[in-house]
């Protein structure tokens, strides 16, 4: 559309539409070794992940790391791949939740919205998307880093990816970015619902609710990770009405020698079945989506500590992935954070 009276080498501007952005973490475009290395290089020398000085931290990965960790990294990721679609599970869970909220808000505000999803690493970006979106005319959009509890590693650097994607933008859209939703009471109803759908009317001796780790260091230095992690624990026990005991938080993904989050999920699990405690489930409350950190390291590395330690019942109950009442928080998420804007 070009504005009337405007001259005739004056560029056209698109109808003016709200944007809504959902961004998860990212993967790789497959799981040789090139494309590994790639991704694995974006992730880990990324300062919110990885914070130790350059000079001290690149010579150790481009030198070692990325030498070795894509081959095994990459065999991991070809256990789950998505071979019909040739992409990772978490791109095909993560489309598939676009396409619900992008059906359900515009059921609700009509062709004046645009829904569309990033990686923070990997594609597709969030440079090219929000530039897409920019060019079809958003001028406001909401930002839902899905990720249910705040950290620096994950819904920081989510936003400072899109902050540095603004930068290159002549025509900058208003953005509101959506703050963390762990203790929202649909999410846990939600997180809820999703056991009761696994376990039924089922008490396990243990639910394990592993968490993705980061340094224990971060939490001392201000990272409230940690304590939304406890909260959503706690809230779901109670929304299940299970006495105290049955719920377990570990953190899962430890890397490098430095002391992280504990307890760890790999060794708890195997203490319990050492214990007597034989019939566990685990969850993962911190994963919107099912990925290479829950179908492989959960029901791998995790499942085997747990079974070579005695146990021998172990129920993984899936992220809320696509689940109508996951795509429900999360456009209610986006209404509150919309308001005012249509």
């Amino acid at each position: 559309m070009k504005p009337a009276h405007a001259p005739a080498d004056h560029p056209s501007i698109p109808r003016k539409k709200t944007g809504i952005l959902i961004a998860n973490l990212g993967t790789p475009d497959g799981y040789d070794y090139w494309s590994m290395r790639r991704y694995l290089n974006e992730f880990l020398s990324d300062k919110r992940v990885i914070d130790y000085p350059a000079w001290k931290w690149q010579p150790l990965l481009q030198g070692i790391i990325l030498t070795k960790r894509p081959f095994t990294s990459g065999k991991n990721y070809k256990l789950i791949w998505n071979e019909d679609k040739n992409e990772s599970p978490l791109m095909t869970i993560t489309r598939s939740q676009t396409e619900a909220l992008r059906e359900r808000a515009q059921a609700e505000w009509g062709d004046s919205v645009m829904v569309e999803f990033c990686m923070r690493y990997g594609n597709p970006s969030t440079p090219d998307v929000l530039d897409r979106m920019v060019k079809a005319g958003c001028q406001r959009i909401v930002f839902l880093p899905l990720y249910p509890q705040y950290a620096g590693a994950t819904s920081a650097t989510a936003n400072d990816q899109l902050f540095r994607a603004l930068m290159a933008q002549k025509w900058q859209p208003a953005v509101r970015t959506c703050e963390p939703y762990f203790d929202r009471p649909d999410y846990i109803a939600a997180l809820a619902a999703s056991v009761r759908r696994t376990l039924g009317d089922k008490v396990p001796a243990k639910l394990v609710a592993s968490y993705h780790g980061m340094p224990k260091r971060y939490l001392l230095e201000g990272d409230p990770y940690h304590c939304q992690c406890q909260k959503t624990s706690r809230l779901l026990k109670e929304a299940l009405g299970w006495p105290d005991g049955v719920i377990d938080t570990t953190f899962q993904s430890v890397f490098g020698t430095e002391e992280w989050l504990r307890p760890y999920t790999v060794e708890h699990v195997a203490e319990l079945a050492k214990r007597g405690i034989t019939d566990i489930a685990v969850i993962s409350p911190a994963f919107a989506a099912d990925c290479i950190e829950t179908l492989e390291e959960i029901n791998g590395e995790i499942r085997e500590s747990f079974e070579h330690a005695g146990g021998k019942d172990f129920t993984y109950i899936p992220c809320l992935n696509d689940d109508p009442a996951h795509i429900e928080v999360m456009l209610e998420v986006v209404r509150e954070n919309i308001a005012g804007w249509i």
